[in-house]
């Protein structure tokens, strides 16, 4: 429940200086935190509203992760950024803008701009790229969509958050020169081409300090050295000082209530560890972007809607075809024109994976899967699909929604256990009436919001009651976890019981039990069973911790199938179609905040069920749906690839465009798909698991990604900037201008359609200084561009814009930006060091 703030009106502006002169310590140290998860302290008597923030970065959830208002969801950031649109990047930052505006959000906890160090990160997905040019643009032209609507962009996580393991504790040990030039520069990018309203400090420490806590990141290079002067807000639980944090400016701790600040922020007073001034640099810092909030006019404390509009839709379409990255097209195998029988298989085809886990994952408004969407596309031109799974590919089980009754998920809460056999064996137990109750969508709920606080206490009761009617006739197989403690029962039996011995394990960020799994024998396609599910969040563990959920479950659940008789079902169908497509690759379970990857295989058994079609069919199309790099064991073997990303509401019509050429695919990788994991830069300092050891060094310096691969020449599965067309173009006459005495100039190329189809083309400029006074990478992206669409035989003539950024390297010696005199190569082209187009230009230095 949302605080109590003025009405639903946008107040006057506030006189900042007046009422900092005003406002007693009590008061400031009020504003210096949350006044709940998703607000900050309102204070009426002068005048201060509360802002509302939201996660981000691809859509906009709301006030609730329980039962919220659904939204739309956009590709994930590595999919966006593939596009190497930045109209597109500032068009998607508009879009969430607008549901910022219908949600009453004033600040978007968005982007994120970390580095994508290794594939294993398990929230890669969120980041635009390794490459910090790419980073830092794409997230510039997002928060300029952003904020040109009024709605504050909170750029994250600042900085070296690129693991999730004991992410609020380890220690990145980063030299400075890959600081300055990977770690840092995506930041520094977005200040100079976009200034984001706030910063959000990451978790865990950089060379010794947390940031929340850091003079010099916070103080010496994001104010003094950038200029910039908004606000920072914490990562969620991420301030562990009180003093040190504030003298800082580190200007807000979320969420509230308060636990680090508050009552110590005054006894600190007391101390003389902190002053007044202090206070008041934070307090600034605040109040002003609640002015820029009152100058939005978006209103305060708004109930929420959502959005449903064509013109939305079409954005969410032509985004989720622009991030689908053509791998390999063999034989000109795609797109798909004629064929009347069409077989799709795999894990990833029935059900729409818009988005990775945690702080990214939404309820989403719609949802196209890729079954739906090419089924839908298979219709207009007469041809028929059969379908079927091939092999599992999920961690935890599938989700029911599907197989809800009309009237969904029953939830009721007590605040006292209402009946002493609540936690007996026996279903169906008589309660009486709940305090409160809501409908849920969905079997999947963790009530760490979305519950009335004013009736609902935080050590609650809860009863969960829904109609199940399985799809499949046969034996079922259910999995189900809680949030605290409880017992699932089916039609009238206990199958899973999370009470009795029950331990916290780390579902839902730590809040639940393990998944235990339970079979169920002989179920009925069509007929109705009754599920319960009683628990309670009245346990020790939770006593204290603002993150404690009211309770909540989640219940998943499939039809048991022999695996062996199922990949050869899959292998007939393959056999006896005229186009096989294939969709694998990872989800939720796999790629999420709070946990990363162990390697970089395909789920289960997937490679196997990918070779096995490629024997039958040797012309299957193999879609690939993962926010970050796989192995593909079987790359060689296929003739046409397709790399889909978790592409949001539309993801299954953005496949379907691209499939049967609707969409000329012209995205291309923004991250190097690396053949094993031992080829990639950072194996093996990366996620460092050792028992109390939580240092993890950044081994491999400036040569992340791409630029690692370069220098050490390992050939890599599929390489940065790699794409391909149904078309194919030209780039001729490369020019470059003389560089100015600041050090600016401009790349010319033009670009031919020589092909038959109608696409659009990227070009990409890399610098290399020819001799230096310290070792640089054979070549770093300094500039890109995307065509209009060209005709067959159109030409465009592409100009790109320079400056000395390009040019210069951190010097460790000097601490400072260095730009040496000398020879420069432009090199033009795509994904090889043999680039296409290549000139020298010479730099007289300053």
């Amino acid at each position: 429940m949302a605080p109590a703030q003025i009405n639903y009106k946008v107040p006057s502006k506030l006189d900042v200086e007046n009422i900092i002169y005003k406002l007693p310590a009590s008061d400031k140290v009020k504003l210096l935190a949350g006044e709940d998860r998703w607000h900050t302290y309102t204070i009426p008597e002068h005048g201060i509203p509360g802002l509302r923030v939201s996660d981000g970065p691809n859509g906009i959830r709301g006030t609730r992760m329980f039962n919220g208002v659904p939204s739309s969801c956009f590709p994930c950031a590595t999919g966006l950024a593939a596009s190497f649109d930045l109209d597109l990047a500032e068009e998607v930052g508009s879009a969430l803008a607008d549901e910022c505006i219908a949600k009453g959000v004033h600040v978007l906890l968005g982007p994120t701009v970390n580095v994508l160090r290794s594939p294993l990160g398990g929230r890669g997905f969120e980041s635009f790229s390794p490459d910090p040019y790419v980073n830092g643009m794409f997230a510039a032209r997002y928060i300029v969509g952003v904020q040109a609507k009024g709605v504050a962009a909170c750029i994250k996580h600042y900085v070296g958050n690129e693991q999730e393991f004991e992410r609020k504790s380890t220690d990145s040990i980063i030299g400075e020169r890959a600081l300055r030039e990977i770690y840092l520069k995506p930041f520094q990018m977005a200040v100079k081409h976009s200034n984001p309203w706030t910063f959000m400090t990451s978790y865990q420490q950089v060379n010794g300090e947390h940031v929340a806590d850091s003079n010099f990141f916070l103080n010496d290079v994001l104010r003094k050295e950038w200029g910039w002067d908004g606000a920072v807000i914490s990562d969620w639980t991420g301030v562990y000082t009180t003093a040190a944090s504030i003298k800082a400016g580190c200007d807000l701790e979320m969420p509230g209530p308060s636990v680090i600040r508050g009552a110590a922020a005054l006894r600190s007073m007391v101390g003389r560890k902190l002053t007044v001034d202090d206070l008041d640099k934070c307090v600034r810092r605040i109040l002003n972007l609640v002015n820029i909030a009152i100058d939005s006019n978006i209103p305060f404390n708004a109930p929420e809607a959502g959005i449903d509009t064509q013109e939305l839709r079409s954005l969410l379409r032509r985004t989720a075809a622009d991030s689908i990255v053509l791998l390999k097209n063999d034989d000109a195998i795609l797109p798909i024109t004629t064929p009347k029988r069409i077989a799709v298989i795999g894990p990833n085809a029935r059900l729409a994976y818009t988005s990775g886990g945690g702080a990214a994952s939404l309820l989403e408004s719609w949802t196209v899967s890729p079954l739906q969407g090419i089924t839908q596309a298979a219709k207009k031109i007469g041809a028929e699909v059969k379908y079927t799974l091939g092999t599992r590919g999920v961690k935890v089980l599938p989700l029911l929604d599907a197989n809800l009754s009309v009237d969904k998920v029953l939830g009721e809460w007590w605040n006292k256990k209402p009946s002493d056999d609540f936690f007996s064996d026996r279903a169906g137990v008589e309660l009486p009436e709940a305090e409160w109750s809501t409908r849920s969508q969905t079997t999947r709920n963790w009530c760490i919001d979305g519950v009335d606080a004013d009736i609902v206490q935080p050590m609650s009761y809860q009863r969960w009651t829904f109609t199940f009617i399985p799809d499949t006739s046969g034996d079922w197989l259910f999995g189900a976890f809680t949030a605290g403690f409880g017992l699932v029962f089916f039609d009238g039996h206990l199958i899973i019981d999370h009470y009795n011995n029950a331990q916290i394990g780390p579902n839902f960020m730590g809040k639940a039990t393990e998944e235990e799994r339970a079979l169920v024998k002989n179920l009925q396609a069509g007929k109705e069973y009754k599920v319960e599910v009683r628990g309670t969040a009245d346990i020790p563990f939770f006593q204290g911790d603002n993150f404690a959920p009211k309770g909540g479950f989640r219940l998943g659940g499939e039809c048991v199938v022999d695996e062996e008789e199922e990949m050869e079902k899959a292998v007939r169908l393959a056999r006896d179609s005229d186009v096989t497509v294939v969709v694998v690759g990872l989800n939720q379970d796999w790629e999420s905040e709070g946990w990363d990857r162990d390697d970089l295989t395909l789920p289960l058994r997937t490679n196997e069920l990918v070779s096995r079609i490629l024997k039958a069919d040797p012309r299957a199309v193999i879609i690939n749906q993962s926010g970050t790099p796989v192995e593909m064991p079987w790359a060689n073997d296929a003739k046409a690839i397709l790399q889909a990303f978790y592409g949001g509401n539309e993801l299954g019509n953005g496949i379907a465009d691209v499939v049967f050429g609707k969409v000329n695919p012209s995205a291309r990788l923004t991250m190097t798909f690396p053949k094993r994991m031992e080829d990639s830069p950072s194996f093996p300092a990366f996620s460092t698991r050792s028992e109390g050891y939580n240092k993890c060094f950044y081994t491999e310096g400036i040569y992340v990604d791409y630029r690692g691969h370069d220098i050490k020449k390992v050939d890599p599965l599929f390489a940065f900037a790699h794409g391909l067309s149904y078309t194919s173009f030209s780039t001729s006459t490369l020019s470059a201008s003389p560089i100015s005495a600041s050090g600016t100039f401009e790349v010319t190329v033009t670009v031919q359609n020589t092909g038959k189809v109608v696409g659009r083309e990227v070009i990409l400029v890399y610098i290399h200084d020819v001799v230096s006074k310290l070792p640089r990478p054979p070549r770093e992206l300094k500039a890109f561009a995307k065509t209009k669409e060209l005709q067959p035989g159109e030409e465009e003539t592409v100009v790109l814009s320079l400056d000395r950024d390009a040019l210069g390297y951190w010097s460790d010696e000097k601490h400072a930006w260095v730009a040496e005199a000398g020879l420069f190569q432009v090199l033009v082209g795509g994904e090889k060091i043999e680039i296409e187009l290549a000139k020298t230009i010479q730099w007289t230095g300053v």
